[in-house]
């Protein structure tokens, strides 16, 4: 049985928090005329490439996960069906993401972004009947807040919202959406992290290269295939977004979500001090007040919901 380490997973979250932060920098840093959707479709190529190593390594090894013998064909069969069908999911969530650090910028994106729990308390409350707690209400409308605020550029007025802002909200829209389809499923099912990253990236790639086939002004052209500038970009992205998949998965294996969760949680902070130092960006001070809004309510809820899971625990034994 494995073991778990939490400084090793402690480490892997803090990795995580880096690479989070470099990400949209490393986006919005190629050329101006690679389009976000030709630049999702190559960076997901990218991970695949990457992804393949590993998933035909373990394909080999003592521990072929999904793969292993002793695994029911039915088992097999459901776990993958899903897997492959929020692969197509992802793959919109890369290009949302691209367009979105592209429009709204780094370090307005990066927060909005951040506005993932949102969307995992809304499905809780409407499919798990989990009813909240009034400190997590407290902190999910200051949640709420801060992204209105931050898209309102810090005015609070209809006339200064920002489209692309709420255009960001709907990558973690996407991800929570794949995410609670997967719970469901990868919660009894032996497939690995290395064996979900390569599914899903292999989806991810089919899905935006079908894109890239359909839309108006036609496929990607063959010189951009070969293009150094495009290519050093999409491999950086690529292996960054694939290392970023394969540390979180590996961090979950030793410790709990809501402390790795707490350990990311400031990762806008570093696009910020990035996008200053490489874009020469400059921060506003709404931008400053909005993270640390989203900031502090992503750790209030991780607080709330540790009371309300300690409180349930013991109820029992106080009856």
């Amino acid at each position: 049985m494995r073991k778990n380490d939490p400084k090793t997973g402690i480490s892997l979250a803090l990795t995580c928090l880096m690479i989070l932060g470099v990400m949209p920098i490393v986006s919005n840093s190629r050329p101006a005329e690679i389009d976000a959707l030709s630049f999702a479709f190559l960076l997901s190529a990218w991970q695949f490439v990457f992804a393949l190593p590993l998933f035909l390594r373990e394909l080999t090894s003592a521990d072929p996960g999904i793969f292993a013998a002793s695994v029911p064909r039915a088992m097999k069969r459901r776990t993958l069906t899903v897997v492959l069908a929020t692969g197509a999911i992802f793959g919109l969530s890369t290009y949302a993401y691209v367009l979105a650090v592209e429009k709204a910028g780094a370090v307005g994106a990066a927060i909005a972004i951040q506005s993932y729990p949102l969307f995992a308390i809304l499905w809780e409350t409407l499919f798990l009947k989990r009813r909240k707690t009034a400190l997590e209400l407290v902190f999910t409308f200051a949640l709420l807040a801060a992204i209105a605020y931050l898209a309102t550029g810090g005015t609070w007025r209809i006339e200064g919202l920002s489209i692309w802002i709420l255009f960001a909200l709907s990558v973690p829209f996407l991800w929570s959406v794949a995410h609670v389809i997967l719970r469901e499923v990868l919660g009894s099912s032996p497939i690995t992290p290395a064996q979900i990253t390569f599914f899903r990236v292999a989806v991810s790639s089919v899905f935006l290269g079908a894109l890239l086939l359909v839309r108006p002004e036609g496929a990607l052209p063959l010189a951009d295939l070969f293009n150094p500038d495009f290519q050093f970009f999409a491999i950086a992205m690529g292996a960054i977004y694939y290392l970023e998949l394969i540390v979180w998965f590996y961090a979950m294996r030793h410790i709990d979500v809501s402390l790795a969760s707490s350990i990311t949680a400031p990762w806008p902070a570093v696009t910020m001090v990035l996008a200053v130092i490489f874009m020469n960006e400059t921060i506003a001070t709404y931008q400053i007040v909005a993270f640390i809004v989203v900031a502090t309510s992503l750790y209030g809820l991780i607080y709330a919901g540790a009371r309300k899971q300690a409180a349930s625990e013991t109820a029992p034994a106080e009856t």
